[in-house]
């Protein structure tokens, strides 16, 4: 089986995009480079929105790498420049990554709130906005 990790972030302020876009440089570099690491893809969207999607071998693999370097770093600076946050993770047999439209669906339904230190009403509520670009691959 393999492990899919789907995550969707959301800047609260212009403010924090050149920082957040150096750190989004610097985990996407050590995703590609991760052992265990199948797949890496982001999806800008809206209002400052972004979408990743990581496939592994599985979950030991995905959790090395999250407390690990850049990514490390970068998880405790998201607490202060995000509004919205949330992840999802699931087992496949496929080692396919899913579409966009699946991982949307798949937050919405199965999908957890990430700690966030000024949270939005949407965040509160759970409301995932749904992508513009879900035909991307």
């Amino acid at each position: 089986m393999h492990f899919v990790s789907i995550t969707r972030l959301r800047l609260r302020s212009w403010r924090f995009l050149p920082a957040f876009m150096v750190q989004a440089v610097r985990t996407n570099m050590q995703a590609q480079r991760a052992e265990g690491n199948l797949s890496v893809a982001v999806l800008p969207d809206a209002k400052h929105t972004y979408w990743t999607r990581t496939v592994w071998v599985n979950e030991a693999a995905m959790r090395k790498y999250i407390v690990a370097g850049a990514h490390g770093q970068a998880m405790r600076s998201l607490m202060h420049w995000c509004d919205e946050a949330s992840v999802v993770h699931w087992e496949q047999a496929d080692a396919q990554p899913p579409s966009w439209q699946e991982a949307y669906d798949r937050m919405v339904s199965a999908g957890r709130k990430s700690k966030v230190h000024h949270p939005s009403e949407a965040h509160l509520r759970f409301e995932i906005a749904r992508p513009a670009k879900l035909d991307t691959r």
